[in-house]
């Protein structure tokens, strides 16, 4: 698969890092109020809490980008997708403000903490799981005709978005349990360790179903993995997968601290690698490409002038907090 670096091009590379930063630094947030009911009452749920606190909202920067850069570069895809897909976007914006709320909550009214944690792990699962149905059924495609969405109210629920739904939940929850493993200590650090094992376990197992499951939704996506000879370019993924996976293991049994994080992110870019393998041109499967979706031509330059000046601002204010508040995570609120 040859790609021409064109303005709709670029605008798709661009929209895709975006959504790649949100799954990968809002993700282990999730994950860790995804987990949350496994972690002890107190000290180790504050510590958990701390350890996100001074960058989760931030994490969500990149959603605002993803979804308004689609809007702006790509109005057709973004006209169409959204009402294919109201439900599970709905559920994912309201669970996301809802988590937001009880984040706050929980230190400012300790009376009701029991309720304000249910709310968090509540609100992260249902935001976790409403991404990964949308991304499912994205993948297994969308009806159009006359540039409009022609499908029903519930064409998005399938078992194949089910099945997405329930592994980006896993994911997310690994993601929480090794970041947990680099940024806690003692009993916390050790609890982390048990979450990542079960958690690698069961995110492999869905990495491999959801691999194994892609290319049978259509004839396209048969053809980008299995025909001759672009077959021996894509197979390098999977092969990275099995490697990095083994790679995960290791770590885990020999109890380091940053690299299983480290090889969760690979994991989760192969992932995403694999998926524009399957994906790329169209930004509405089966049909509708990034050129027929885009914007007119000065649109997009002008947008790609902002974008040129406000990614770079949101990757250094990024990198910064991370630097203030890197190290272990003690008692209280920051």
């Amino acid at each position: 698969m040859s790609v021409s670096i064109d303005l709709a091009t670029a605008w798709a590379f661009i929209i895709a890092f975006a959504v790649f930063a949100y799954v990968v630094l809002d993700g282990f947030d999730l994950g860790i109020g995804i987990l949350f009911p496994a972690f002890g009452v107190g000290e180790e749920r504050d510590q958990a809490m701390n350890s996100i606190a001074p960058v989760w909202d931030g994490n969500e920067t990149w959603l605002v980008l993803g979804g308004g850069g689609l809007m702006a570069a790509f109005p057709l895809a973004y006209a169409i997708v959204l009402p294919a897909l109201y439900p599970p976007m709905i559920a994912m914006l309201l669970a996301l403000v809802f988590r937001g709320v009880a984040f706050e909550f929980r230190w400012r009214d300790p009376a009701h903490r029991a309720f304000w944690d249910f709310a968090f792990t509540a609100g992260s699962v249902t935001a976790a799981f409403a991404q990964g149905v949308t991304l499912g059924a994205l993948l297994q495609g969308i009806k159009v005709a006359n540039r409009s969405y022609a499908g029903g109210w519930l064409d998005w629920l399938t078992p194949f978005s089910l099945l997405t739904g329930a592994s980006v939940v896993a994911g997310y929850a690994l993601l929480g349990a090794c970041w947990l493993i680099w940024k806690t200590e003692g009993g916390a650090q050790d609890h982390a360790f048990r979450l990542a094992k079960r958690a690698g376990v069961i995110t492999l197992a869905a990495i491999v179903a959801v691999s194994a499951a892609t290319p049978f939704l259509q004839g396209r996506y048969f053809a980008r993995w299995f025909a001759w000879p672009a077959i021996l370019e894509v197979a390098i993924v999977p092969v990275l997968v099995a490697v990095l996976s083994i790679a995960f293991v290791r770590a885990l049994a020999k109890r380091h601290e940053r690299a299983p994080f480290l090889l969760v992110l690979a994991l989760f870019g192969l992932s995403f690698a694999g998926l524009g393998i399957s994906i790329f041109p169209t930004i509405v499967p089966p049909d509708v490409t990034i050129w027929q979706a885009a914007a007119p031509e000065n649109a997009q330059v002008f947008m790609l002038i902002g974008a040129g000046i406000m990614v770079p601002i949101i990757l250094a204010y990024t990198a910064w907090a991370y630097w203030v508040f890197r190290g272990k995570v003690g008692e209280g609120y920051h």
